[in-house]
Parts: structure tokens; sequence; C-alpha cells
């Protein structure tokens, strides 16, 4: 069992932790991610991580109420408990390998939609802690689901926030932010982008247009976490991929949304899977490459 040292909602859907976790605290890096149960018979939940701190041993995520499983997470309180936390998995953010002075030298702009603005929180954070400064902006459907300002501001070179119904911070989505800042004459050599298959879609469809390489984090339905099960096999390019434990990050402009968002559909019932297995084949599984799953 692992102690939930603080508990606080963000929005009426969206719930933040802190976790008692020293272990994957130690280890974790922006960009990775856990798998978290709750209850006797609660599903495993990918989540990825929004913050950690080494010394306390905790590490942070936000859940947002979808289904029955998050449901169930819903109306956790601070000293509640939760099952199990595992990771951290995943690959940490490619920008991590780069040499700080070369950081210093780019310009880069992240971009956080909806829930995935705390993903892109660990990342400028790190950022900012090791004196880069970004751009970020954060969009959301309407005021009352704008999630973190505050933390992002305080770590962010300039924070453009913006909701579709106009209801605080800029107007539109945040493509169109994207758009008003080129336009404006600002140039950026990296873009990372975290949100929903269709918003991340629609803003690599902008950056390619505007020649601005750019990462995604790729969120489809997870099972083991591992590469055994299939559930996140994605295309990228012409290769197959498996965002457990080749991503969740990858290069935008390669990625292939469309058969992404329709995998996500087919992979809800028993029958998609069964044609899902049918039309992949030997790539179905097989992730980890040393499971057996591929064979």
């Amino acid at each position: 069992m692992f102690k939930v040292t603080q508990a606080r909602h963000l929005a009426d859907n969206m719930l933040y932790m802190d976790i008692e976790a020293p272990r994957i605290a130690k280890h974790c890096l922006p960009g990775q991610f856990v798998i978290t149960r709750y209850g006797e018979k609660g599903e495993r939940i990918p989540l990825t991580i929004c913050d950690y701190d080494r010394e306390k041993g905790t590490v942070t995520i936000v859940v947002q109420t979808i289904g029955y499983a998050t449901t169930l997470m819903k109306n956790i309180k601070t000293g509640d408990e939760i099952d199990d936390i595992t990771g951290p998995l995943g690959c940490p953010s490619e920008l991590l390998d780069i040499p700080v002075d070369e950081l210093k030298q780019k310009k880069i702009l992240f971009v956080g939609g909806g829930l995935g603005t705390a993903p892109v929180y660990p990342q400028v954070k790190w950022m900012h802690e090791h004196g880069v400064d970004v751009d970020v902006i954060i969009g959301a459907k309407s005021k009352d689901f704008v999630i973190l300002e505050e933390e992002m501001r305080a770590v962010a070179g300039n924070l453009y926030v913006t909701t579709d119904d106009g209801s605080y911070g800029r107007s539109g989505m945040v493509t169109q932010v994207i758009e008003d800042l080129a336009a404006e004459g600002k140039h950026y050599d990296q873009c990372v982008a975290i949100g929903p298959m269709i918003m991340m879609k629609f803003v690599c469809k902008l950056t390619k247009e505007l020649g601005i390489p750019t990462i995604v984090s790729m969120n489809p339905i997870m099972v083991d976490g591992t590469g055994m099960c299939g559930a996140c096999r994605l295309i990228v390019g012409d290769e197959v991929k498996f965002a457990c434990v080749d991503g969740p990050e990858f290069d935008g402009h390669l990625v292939d949304f469309d058969l992404a968002m329709k995998r996500q559909t087919l992979y809800r019932t028993e029958e998609g899977r069964a044609m899902l297995k049918l039309q992949e084949g030997d790539t179905h599984h097989g992730g980890c490459g040393e499971c057996g799953g591929d064979k």
C-alpha cells in the first residue's frame, strides 16, 4: 500500500495526488509514467508523472475522472492509500539527453492541452532548474479546467493561457496561439506537445507547416506497461512502436494519429481486439522484444 500525502481537486474531474513511493521518486525523470491501481477490483491505470520530490520520496500524479476506475479514485483524500504504483516506466524526455549549454541556445515551446498540462510541467520545471527559459501554452475548454497555472507561471519564461470558449486568458485553441506567436515573429527550434490525440494531431499539422520539429507524448490504451500486451501499438514513420517501452515520446510529424485514434476505439471491445490481432499479425504483441510476445 502507498500513502497519499496530499490530495486536492484541480477541477471537478481532476484530482492531484502526492504519493509516497521513494524508489520511484529516486529514479524517475520528466517524461516517464507510472501505473497505479486503487481498490480491490480497481483497474491498472497508466499516468504520467507530474512531479517528484526525491528528498520526501513522493511522486505526483493527476487523475482525470473518465471511467469506472478513475471514478473510484475521485474521492481519495489525504492520508488514504492506493494499492499499487509501479514505475518509473517508459523513456525520459529526449530533451534531457541534450547538453544544457545547447538547450540554452534553443527556443523551445511546450504546449499542454487539458490534462496534458500535468506531464508538461515536470519538463518545464527541469528546464527552469537548469537555467533554460522556455515558452509554454496551456489550453483548456474553459476557465474551470485550467490547471497548474500558478505552478507553471513560476517556471516558464513566458506563459500563454487560452480557453476554447474564451472564458479565461486568450480565446481559442492552442493552435491559434501558435499561429499568433508565429505572426508576432516568434521563432522556435523545438516544440513539445502533450494532450488529447486530436489536439496533438493538429498541433503537429501546424508545426510541420511552420517547420518546427515537434515531440509528442502518446497516451494510447495500456494494459501491462511492459510491451507484452500490444495495446499501445503505434505506427511511427514506417515502423511499429509501443508507447510503453519505445515512448511515450515520439516525433510527432511521423506519428499516424488517425490510425492511433481508430485503434483506441477498436481496442475497447472484444471484437475490436480480435480484429486488430488478425490485421496486425506478428506485430500485434511484443513491444519489449524480450517477453516472447512477438513469437
